[in-house]
């Protein structure tokens, strides 16, 4: 599984020539930042190169979308200035995130709950003049955040809540949501040929595919599936197609942050081993933590189209994004005409030459 770094390189350099030459993205391909940070960062980040960026988050106040603070207006305020330079530019508005959405089983269980929650949302959109909104519920039907509530029927009222949504919205905004990139996620929560009927996009989070619960080791966001892993990004699309969904409202994920895992044993690197979640590590800061001086050494899984690093001594794995694997799935979007690839999130990016630099090479934006 390991790839030497010259090789590496290489396959890198065939990759964006083969996507200059050849495999274009359509007009309406997205490349998609989730940003979770202070207003006064976003100046340090090259938003130009995005067509979509997601505040996140806001979350329920009775049955309303609510943006918690000034610190949050300012936060959106500034992303809707950037479309000064570049109209194009969509800012969305989100609700939830891990742990961010408690009340949304019960608020959307309710005709009266979905209908005051869309009429917030399109408020809050004329307010502060963005272009739609992302449901970030994690999640309908399946247990999430530890002890939120869930229940079957949450499958059928997430597709009412893109009703009322659409409803209150009209067409010219859009409509997204997050999906859990596993299969219990895209077998149980959502009914996908009636909900995309409704939803612009689903991005899809394949990332978090081994977290903060597991209790085995694994690439947390491979491209392709392994022997040992079937979760995986190619995995999720070939399921929600499977689905009905079309392929231009598909949009995969990749992370700007790493997990490491301290792990029982280091048999296969580390890889798919017993173990529990350390920490994670923003892209920013990955390489002064898994340098050689610290004991790592880092490797390429050509199964999986994904990094992976591990010290032995302390039996810690590292799995997580880089250039190389970011640039394979923009030009797997591309090649399989999904509708883009998103990331979660550009605060965890480098300020210059980080992984959004890479994604828009690789889909060689005019």
């Amino acid at each position: 599984m390991y790839l030497p770094v010259m090789k590496k390189m290489l396959l890198l350099f065939s990759l964006l020539f083969t996507c200059q030459c050849f495999a274009q993205p359509g007009k309406s391909f997205c490349i998609t930042g989730y940003y979770a940070g202070p207003a006064h960062r976003l100046d340090s980040f090259q938003v130009s190169k995005l067509t979509h960026i997601i505040f996140s988050f806001g979350h329920l106040k009775g049955n309303q979308l609510h943006i918690g603070n000034a610190a949050d207006t300012a936060c959106i305020q500034k992303m809707v200035s950037f479309k000064a330079k570049n109209p194009s530019l969509k800012v969305i508005l989100s609700l939830g995130g891990w742990g961010g959405c408690a009340a949304c089983s019960p608020v959307f269980a309710t005709a009266g709950g979905r209908k005051e929650f869309a009429a917030s949302v399109k408020e809050l959109t004329d307010y502060f003049h963005t272009d739609g909104i992302d449901l970030d519920w994690e999640y309908p039907a399946i247990a999430g955040y530890p002890g939120h509530p869930y229940e079957e029927a949450d499958k059928k009222n997430f597709t009412r809540l893109l009703q009322s949504l659409r409803k209150s919205l009209g067409k010219g905004k859009e409509i997204s949501f997050a999906a859990g990139g596993f299969n219990s996620f895209i077998d149980s929560s959502v009914e996908w040929k009636q909900a995309m009927r409704l939803a612009d996009k689903v991005y899809v989070m394949s990332y978090d595919l081994v977290h903060g619960y597991s209790t085995v080791s694994g690439h947390h966001t491979p491209l392709f599936s392994t022997p040992q892993q079937q979760a995986s990004a190619d995995n999720a699309v070939n399921r929600i197609l499977a689905a009905g969904v079309p392929a231009k409202k598909i949009v995969i994920g990749a992370a700007f942050y790493a997990r490491m895992f301290k792990v029982n044993d280091t048999m296969n690197n580390g890889l798919y081993r017993p173990g529990n979640f350390h920490r994670g590590i923003s892209y920013a800061h990955l390489y002064d933590s898994i340098t050689a001086a610290r004991g790592f050494t880092q490797y390429w899984d050509d199964v999986a189209k994904a990094p992976y690093a591990l010290n032995p001594e302390r039996q810690m794995l590292v799995t997580y994004d880089d250039s190389l694997s970011v640039a394979l799935k923009t030009k797997y979007a591309i090649n399989r005409r999904l509708g883009g690839i998103m990331f979660w999130q550009l605060a965890d990016d480098k300020y210059q030459k980080g992984l959004l630099d890479c994604i828009d090479k690789a889909a060689q934006r005019p």
